[in-house]
């Protein structure tokens, strides 16, 4: 890792970072020299990770929280920046996503969504906001989606909520520009991970790496990347913008 991308001496908090696209991100900011509040429901998996960043070299604090609700992940960013001194980062990752066809839209999945979806976006940037120092600043990356520019079948909740992720990052980044805190976001298109795993299958794969440019799916490295240069001084002019890392599959007419 060149200098000019250490996080050396930050600190960062990546909720939803059990796995996936959360523990590759997560082990890609350690590497880069942060602290990380690995944050999870599950204690096991926060364990885990932690102990893998640990393992290779890196500094790591288990964060298991429901970040779900304002008082969950209020307690999450300053327990976070109470640990360690202070707040850098933080990455809204967490989801919890189900998908239905408009008929069977139920409440309790909606409102599920919504909690950790979008809700916690807002909650997450307002806590940040309190942690950050006002005279360093810091940087709020949030995961939405290629779903949020896209339509997609059995997705209308899903969708919503991912273009609603990239409207809160621009009014976000337009408000808080002026306390030096940088607001992004980052959107994938289909990543293999453990939890998307029942909405793939070969032929639905192979139909995305046809229409894909670059010619195959997305990893979760992809995506870690793409948060840590965000999170680096080398995006430190870089605010309001919602970074499509999709192989070009947006942009294709393939």
């Amino acid at each position: 890792m060149t200098e000019v991308f250490s996080l050396a001496g930050r600190v960062a908090l990546v909720t939803g970072a059990g796995n996936g696209i959360g523990r590759a991100t997560a082990l890609h900011l350690a590497a880069m020299g942060a602290t990380v509040g690995v944050n999870d429901l599950k204690p096991e998996f926060v364990d885990k990770v932690v102990a893998e960043i640990i393992a290779a070299g890196g500094k790591a604090l288990a964060v298991t929280r429901n970040i779900s609700t304002r008082d969950g992940m209020r307690a999450a960013v300053l327990g976070v920046a109470e640990q360690a001194g202070r707040l850098d980062v933080l990455v809204n990752n967490a989801a919890w996503v189900r998908y239905q066809a408009v008929p069977d839209i139920a409440p309790e999945t909606m409102d599920r969504m919504l909690d950790v979806g979008f809700k916690a976006v807002i909650w997450g940037i307002q806590a940040a906001t309190e942690a950050m120092d006002p005279e360093r600043g810091g940087c709020i990356i949030n995961i939405a989606s290629v779903a949020a520019v896209t339509g997609l079948q059995n997705g209308l909740v899903y969708c919503g909520i991912k273009a609603g992720v990239t409207g809160i990052t621009r009014a976000a980044a337009a408000e808080l520009g002026p306390r030096g805190i940088r607001v992004n976001a980052v959107a994938p298109s289909a990543i293999p991970t453990e939890g998307t795993m029942r909405n793939r299958n070969d032929e639905r794969d192979a139909r995305r790496v046809a229409r894909t440019p670059l010619g195959r799916l997305g990893e979760v490295r992809d995506i870690a990347r793409a948060v840590g240069f965000l999170a680096s001084d080398q995006a430190g002019f870089v605010t309001g913008q919602v970074m499509l890392v999709d192989g070009g599959i947006t942009s294709s007419s393939l």
